[in-house]
C-alpha cells in the first residue's frame, strides 16, 4: 500500500443531505415517521397474510413477499441513513457498504419479478378467471417466489463481486445518502467499465424482461375492463389498476433512470431525488396502495381487531 494520494481506500465518508443543524433535524423526523410506517405497514400486511388463511392465495402470497421485500429495502438503507444526521464522521467500512448495496439490490431484483409475477396473476383472474385455478396454481406461484428469490439473489452477488476487482484511492468521499454502486464507480482508481457494462447488461435485461410482462398483462387486463357491461365495474377496476400502474411505474422509471441508463455513473447527486423514490416513498406507498384499497384485506384486518378487542 503506498502513501498520500495513492493509499487505498477501505472505508468511505457518506454525504448524506445536509449539514445545516435544524434541516438535519427536520429530515431526521420526516425519514424517521417514513420507517416506521413503512415497517409497521409492510410487516403488519406480512402477519395478517400468514395467519389469515383467506388470504393463503397467489394474489396476496404474492403481495407478502412483496412487503417482506420492501421491508429489506428499508432495512438495509434507512438505520444508518439515520444515524448519519447526528454522527460526527458518517463512516462505512467497505464490506458494510458491499453488504448495503447487496441487500438493496436483492429487495429491488426480486420485487421487480414479485410485480410482474403480480400483474400475471392480475391478468389471468381478470381475463380467465373460470381457468384461474388451473392457470395460476399453488404449485406455479411457488415456482415463481422462487424465481424470483433466486434471481434477486444472483443479481446482487455478480455485482458485488466484480466489485472486488476494484481498488478505491484517493477521495473516500461518497456523495449519497447510502452506499451505492455508482459513487463506487466514480472513487475506483480503476476503469470501471466492465462493471458499468455488466450493470447496465443485467439492470437492463432484468427491467426490461419484467417490464415487458407487465406491460403486456395491463394491455389485456385494461381490454378486458372496457368489454366489461356494468359502468360500476369498469370504474372500480379502472380505478384498482390505474394506482397499481403508479406505482409500478414509478418504481421501473427510477430504476431504469439509475442503472439501465448510459452514462448515469457519472450524475452525482442529480441521482438523490430519484434514489428517495424507489428506495424510500415506493415502500411506504406500497401496503397502501396494494392493500388498503382492497376490501378482502380490509374485512380481514377489522376481523382481526374485532377478535383483539373482544
Amino acid at each position: 500500500m503506498t502513501e498520500d494520494n495513492h493509499s487505498l481506500t477501505t472505508e468511505f465518508i457518506l454525504i448524506g443531505f445536509t449539514d445545516l443543524p435544524d434541516l438535519k433535524i427536520l429530515l431526521f423526523v420526516l425519514f424517521s415517521g417514513i420507517y416506521l410506517i413503512t415497517m409497521v405497514g409492510n410487516l403488519g400486511l406480512v402477519a395478517l397474510i400468514y395467519m389469515e388463511r383467506r388470504l393463503h392465495t397467489p394474489m396476496y402470497i404474492f403481495l407478502g413477499n412483496l412487503a417482506l421485500m420492501d421491508s429489506c429495502c428499508s432495512c438495509a438503507i434507512t438505520p444508518k441513513m439515520l444515524e448519519n444526521f447526528f454522527s460526527k464522521d458518517r463512516r462505512i467500512s467497505l464490506y458494510e457498504c458491499m453488504a448495503q448495496f447487496y441487500f438493496l439490490c436483492l429487495a429491488e431484483t426480486t420485487d421487480c419479478f414479485l410485480l410482474a409475477a403480480m400483474a400475471y396473476d392480475r391478468y389471468v383472474a381478470i381475463c380467465s378467471p373460470l381457468q384461474y385455478h388451473t392457470m395460476m396454481s399453488k404449485k406455479l406461484c411457488i415456482h415463481m417466489i422462487m424465481g424470483a428469490y433466486i434471481a434477486g439473489n444472483l443479481h446482487p452477488m455478480i455485482e458485488v463481486g466484480f466489485l472486488f476487482r476494484l481498488s478505491f484511492c484517493g477521495s473516500h468521499q461518497i456523495d449519497h445518502f447510502f452506499c451505492d454502486v455508482l459513487p463506487l464507480y466514480r472513487l475506483s482508481c480503476i476503469d470501471p467499465y466492465i462493471n458499468e457494462l455488466i450493470l447496465f447488461i443485467l439492470a437492463g435485461s432484468i427491467q426490461i424482461f419484467t417490464i415487458t410482462i407487465v406491460l403486456i398483462s395491463y394491455i389485456f387486463i385494461l381490454f378486458a375492463i372496457f368489454r366489461m357491461k356494468s359502468k360500476e365495474g369498469r370504474g372500480k377496476a379502472l380505478s384498482t389498476c390505474a394506482s397499481h400502474f403508479l406505482s409500478v411505474s414509478i418504481f421501473y422509471g427510477s430504476l431504469l433512470f439509475m442503472y439501465a441508463r448510459p452514462g448515469s455513473v457519472n450524475e452525482g447527486e442529480k441521482a438523490i431525488p430519484v434514489s428517495i423514490f424507489y428506495t424510500l416513498v415506493i415502500p411506504l406507498l406500497n401496503p397502501f396502495i396494494y392493500s388498503l384499497r382492497n376490501k378482502e384485506v380490509i374485512n380481514v384486518m377489522k376481523g382481526v381487531v374485532k377478535k383483539r378487542l373482544l
